[in-house]
């Protein structure tokens, strides 16, 4: 199997069980107390008009405008896909958002909505969103995205497999996955609620980025607790401190629960103050969310007429 781009620097961690078990269990310990505390204090930061509605443009521009459930049909997916190109119609000048993001069978219907655009395609994948199915389906999974035309894949790392100690089963998953992803970039999935530590997102984080992930993503959206500042500023410090180690630079991607303006500005302040601003860019750093675009579409009017739209004036998902 070909080495992940990430891995070279790590080869004596992931040479045995008992060297990434190591490693990961001597990663320093988060102070939770801490970890919080910085998180709410840099939410309540100040953002001025013009700086309030360039963050708005770039919160647009760095959407993954997705729809994951069982009622999907292709013509969801294309009006997804048109809402995604061209956010607000009655405005050219409103960012395209990063990405839509679809099951694996969607993934054609989107491409062909979206051709001729600069928006990607990504395509949740490895039995999304619970991850309980054998590697080989997994990798069909994967495959059939990347042959249907994705430009990235989400996949879900082994939740069971992370929190019984089997570390390497998962690093080797990720390993799997991102050789067979090709030339699409991976976002590996932790579902952060599921992990119960900061201390377990902070080695889910490091695992991932060793693995060869492009980006890491809190969840998949589908569990009570998703998205939060807290767990997002501990990704953001692991990327950080990853490219420092490494001159690898890693994504990340919060996802669920992140539904305001308000909130995206607060992930934001977030990213600059943690990673800085080279992570302030849609090749960087994404939501997950689409809830999220009606509001910054609100609030972006609002800014420019002085006024709030009536509820007719974005489209409902």
């Amino acid at each position: 199997m070909t080495m992940p781009t990430n891995a070279p620097a790590f080869a004596d961690v992931t040479a045995s069980d008992s060297t990434l078990r190591r490693f990961l269990h001597g990663l320093p310990g988060v102070d939770a107390v801490g970890l919080e505390a910085r998180a709410a204090s840099l939410g309540t930061r100040s953002i001025k008009t013009t700086a309030k509605a360039y963050a708005i443009d770039l919160a647009i521009s760095m959407i993954d405008l997705t729809t994951l459930e069982g009622a999907d049909t292709p013509g969801k997916v294309r009006a997804l896909a048109a809402k995604a190109v061209n956010p607000d119609p009655t405005d050219r000048t409103t960012p395209h958002t990063a990405a839509v993001c679809v099951y694996p069978d969607m993934v054609a219907t989107a491409k062909a909505a979206l051709a001729g655009s600069d928006v990607k395609v990504a395509s949740v994948a490895t039995a999304f969103p619970a991850g309980r199915a054998a590697l080989d389906v997994k990798l069909a999974d994967v495959q059939d995205a990347v042959a249907a035309g994705a430009d990235e894949i989400d996949m879900v790392i082994d939740r069971g497999a992370f929190l019984a100690g089997d570390y390497m089963k998962v690093f080797e998953e990720i390993r799997a996955v991102k050789e067979a992803s090709g030339n699409a970039r991976l976002k590996v999935i932790f579902e952060t609620g599921e992990l119960s530590t900061y201390d377990n997102i902070r080695r889910a984080s490091w695992l991932g980025m060793i693995a060869g992930a492009d980006f890491i993503k809190t969840s998949t959206g589908k569990v009570a607790v998703n998205a939060t500042p807290a767990n997002t500023l501990l990704m953001l410090e692991a990327v950080r401190d990853f490219r420092e180690q490494t001159g690898v630079q890693v994504g990340v991607k919060p996802a669920g629960g992140i539904r305001t303006s308000k909130d995206a500005i607060k992930f934001l302040v977030l990213v600059n103050e943690t990673a800085g601003e080279d992570w302030l860019d849609n090749h960087w750093f994404r939501f997950g969310a689409s809830s999220l675009l009606n509001d910054l579409l609100m609030q972006r009017q609002k800014l420019a007429t002085g006024r709030y739209s009536g509820p007719d004036y974005v489209t409902v998902d």
